[in-house]
């Protein structure tokens, strides 16, 4: 009990500094491991706490978070996008994709960045030279596939996006959005069958994942069960985390192709909302391998 007790005043003080995480639900977030950890890691005297906030709430909670004087926080699901008039600023990526997922507290200044917008590209650097010319075909229209766009826009020397959404209409306006924002028109835009999306699977360099499909608990759901979708000259991107190890994964890989899972993104972009409110920087690579223990636990 001694310990324990020594334990506890050893990891919290009077000066322990605040960060958290502003969702609904948020249960299932890996966030709160992720950035406690790196804490104890750095010797860092940070705290980083889950808020299950309902949307009638954000505006009265983002009071508090001022009042508290709480460093900065993580934003999702349902938050992304309606915390945008909240803010004193927004950084350009964020402006322009249209979301928020982190924001910094400087003394009552609220502050918003999409750090997804990290995570994508420096799960995607190692790759850059594949990627010069390359056609690239996003599934997905919502938030991760903003980012994703405006990603490979800023960062990459891509020939011809491809966006794919259930509703191809939704696809259609991602298509006119970033056409008039990034002034860039090699876009076409497509409804999700998997069968008629073979060849434009298969005649893309990379293939990313914007959706939530095969996603715990329905890890054996993919965009496409087809093998013939693949080849090994391939880079499958499945931003989906909980499995690591996707369906869609599982299916590209047996045809050869290179695989990047959601995990890696993950990590990079609580690593960029790390530094953003601390200056240091998260040793990713020690918290990327404690994550999958974690996760597979």
């Amino acid at each position: 009990m001694d310990n324990e007790v020594k334990n506890i005043k050893d990891s919290f003080h009077a000066n322990t500094k605040l960060l958290g995480l502003i969702g609904h639900p948020i249960k299932q977030s890996f966030s709160p491991y992720i950035h406690n950890i790196t804490s104890e890691l750095l010797k860092t005297d940070y705290i980083y706490l889950p808020f299950d906030v309902t949307p009638d709430n954000l505006k009265n909670v983002l009071k508090g978070m001022i009042a508290l004087d709480i460093r900065g926080f993580n934003i999702t699901i349902p938050h992304k996008e309606n915390i945008l008039q909240h803010l004193n600023n927004i950084s350009e990526e964020a402006s322009i994709v249209g979301a928020v997922n982190t924001v910094l507290n400087d003394h009552g200044t609220l502050n918003g960045y999409n750090t997804d917008v990290y995570g994508i590209t420096e799960t995607l650097l190692p790759y850059k030279e594949d990627l010069n010319g390359a056609i690239v075909t996003i599934v997905g229209a919502g938030g991760g596939a903003r980012a994703a766009v405006y990603s490979l826009l800023r960062n990459f020397k891509i020939d011809k996006i491809n966006l794919i959404n259930r509703t191809k209409q939704r696809a259609e306006t991602l298509k006119e959005y970033f056409t008039d924002k990034m002034k860039f028109d090699c876009f076409e835009a497509f409804e999700l069958i998997p069968p008629d999306n073979v060849e434009l699977f298969n005649k893309s360099k990379l293939i990313i994942n914007a959706t939530s499909v095969g996603m715990t608990p329905d890890d054996d759901d993919s965009i496409t069960p087809l093998k013939e979708s693949f080849n090994k000259e391939q880079i499958v991107f499945d931003m989906v985390y909980n499995p690591a190890k996707t369906q869609l994964l599982n299916i590209a890989k047996k045809s050869g192709a290179k695989t990047l899972d959601g995990l890696t993104m993950l990590v990079f972009q609580a690593a960029k909302s790390y530094e953003l409110w601390t200056g240091e920087e998260m040793p990713v690579n020690k918290i990327y391998k404690s994550l999958q223990l974690y996760i597979s636990d």
